[in-house]
């Protein structure tokens, strides 16, 4: 058992970190009557903390090579405690977002860090095994944040989805720092700033570009000017990262079309996945009328079957080549998305349920095989910064999938009510009901037209749906396509300007450094 402390430690991190990206969802509402602040600004308690992990996740990865994994998980522990405690205690939205933020911080350094801690742990036959409950753990805390959260907001108060966090993280602090080894360091890099602040900008300006463009279109002049800047900041950062000695991503990486292709499914495989879990709930919140705790638990088909699927992956997938668990999972959770396109607006939860299985064996065949491929593809003194670059465009993902997907769920829903002589300001209202405020909406309907309004509302909350479902379906049916044809095994070469030293197998993936 002891051998297994590690990934226990480990594991406690990851879930804690990924469930705080879902579970403030079922408890804005809660927090918006709580702390007197509008809905749309409390969206921001998701986006900034996704934002933040997305943007940091390289950079810590590099530092993590510096100063070593271990120091950089536990203060990531450390961080993401004490922010949560501030979100718990927080009085005002402004506190509440800052503290997200921070909290953002703690878990990228503790995302950055966690595939090369289990690398250096674990060889052989216990790697494939830590790798496949890593990547089930990862596949089932997405999921079960609603629940969670459902459960803590409507039985405690919704404080308690940040204040929950403090036991994890002392129990995950207490085993890390007795079982996790110390890691080796870099005395010999620094710590890439201008290739830090230009990638945050390239993330942080398409994020608000994405949620801009669903307040205001794609064509508004504001929106366009936030993709163009982050379009700018993108060749900056890769002018400037082509030019450091240490970058924070060696932009050399990127030309290996196997990992490149492997990046490119992983901001597939989070968008498609779960992006649009977060407005399932809403529907199920606001148009079928479930509690918190119902809404949540409709995704447990989904959670459960990556869970055992992921576990099964890791056990038995160690030695297959990369390209069929990850290509055959994007692939099934596109198929997944088809699956779910049934919904209508008289539909019940049960509509989602051959979809979330389907798509659910998808997630967990492909989450562990894409953390270890991509830390086959660098050498051993880039596991850091392979692995967190593979994190950081799941992360990623899952930050462009949020807002992408309300865009296109609010767009549908104010064509659909505009087509309808009960409604006006068709675009504020659809913004109202994509929040999950359709009660709101409906209330300001006279009351001989209620029970129509209500129909039209679950008509086109469902026929948004279907049209992300159906976006969905496509990108991760041609991004498995493409994993197939493209991602082949290989043996790595350095990537570095250093003289080539005798790689240490001991920290590399099953195989020696054999490259994805």
């Amino acid at each position: 058992m002891r051998k297994w402390m590690p990934l226990v430690a480990v594991c406690l991190g990851t879930f804690m970190l990924l469930v705080d990206v879902t579970i403030v969802s079922v408890a804005l509402p809660q927090m918006t009557d709580s702390l007197d602040a509008s809905f749309s600004a409390l969206q921001w308690v998701v986006d900034i903390y996704v934002l933040v992990l997305a943007a940091l996740l390289m950079a810590l990865g590099s530092l993590s090579d510096l100063a070593g994994a271990r120091r950089v998980y536990l203060a990531g522990l450390a961080v993401f405690a004490l922010s949560s405690l501030a979100c718990g205690l927080a009085g005002s939205s402004e506190v509440l977002i800052a503290a997200r933020g921070v909290q953002g911080l703690g878990a990228a350094a503790m995302f950055a860090t966690n595939t090369a801690l289990l690398a250096s742990h674990y060889q052989g036959r216990d790697r494939g095994v830590a790798f496949g409950m890593w990547g089930a753990v990862n596949g089932a805390a997405a999921a079960a944040g609603p629940i969670l959260g459902g459960l803590l907001t409507e039985h405690l108060d919704w404080r308690w989805i940040f204040l929950v966090n403090l036991p994890v993280a002392a129990i995950a602090l207490y085993i890390g720092g007795r079982h996790l080894a110390a890691s080796a360091t870099r005395a010999d890099r620094s710590i890439d700033l201008p290739g830090t602040i230009g990638f945050t900008f390239v993330a942080t300006l398409l994020i608000f570009g994405l949620l801009h463009a669903g307040e205001d279109g794609w064509g508004d002049g504001t929106t366009l000017a936030l993709f163009g800047g982050s379009a700018l900041a993108l060749v900056l950062f890769i002018l400037v990262e082509r030019g450091r000695r240490d970058p924070m991503l060696d932009l050399r990486l990127m030309r290996t079309p196997s990992f490149a292709t492997l990046m490119a499914g992983a901001v597939v495989f989070s968008a498609a996945a779960f992006a649009n879990l977060v407005f399932v709930s809403v529907w199920a919140q606001s148009v079928l009328g479930f509690s918190p705790v119902k809404a949540g638990l409709i995704l447990m088909p989904f959670s459960g079957m990556s869970f055992l699927a992921a576990g099964l992956a890791g056990r038995f997938l160690a030695n297959v080549p990369p390209q069929y668990p990850i290509g055959g999972g994007l692939l099934l959770i596109g198929a997944g998305s088809f699956l779910e396109m049934s919904l209508t607006g008289t539909s019940g939860w049960t509509a989602l349920l051959a979809g979330f299985l389907v798509a659910g064996v998808g997630v967990g065949i492909a989450s562990p095989v894409l953390a270890s491929a991509a830390l086959a593809a660098a050498p051993p003194d880039r596991m850091g910064m392979a692995g967190g670059a593979a994190n950081t465009f799941r992360q990623l993902g899952f930050a462009l999938g949020i807002p992408a997907v309300g865009t296109v769920v609010s767009g549908v829903i104010a064509d659909s009510l505009a087509d309808s002589a009960l409604f006006t300001r068709t675009d504020d209202l659809a913004d109202l009901v994509t929040g999950g405020q359709s009660a709101a909406v409906l209330a300001s309907v006279p009351g001989e037209s209620r029970d129509a309004a209500q129909r039209i509302v679950e008509d086109a909350y469902a026929a948004g749906l279907d049209q992300v479902f159906l976006a969905g379906g496509l990108v991760a049916v041609v991004a498995g396509v493409l994993v197939l044809l493209v991602v082949r095994g290989s043996h790595a070469q350095p990537v570095s300007d250093a003289a080539p030293t005798t790689p240490d197998l001991s920290k590399a993936p099953e195989g020696g450094i054999a490259a994805v």
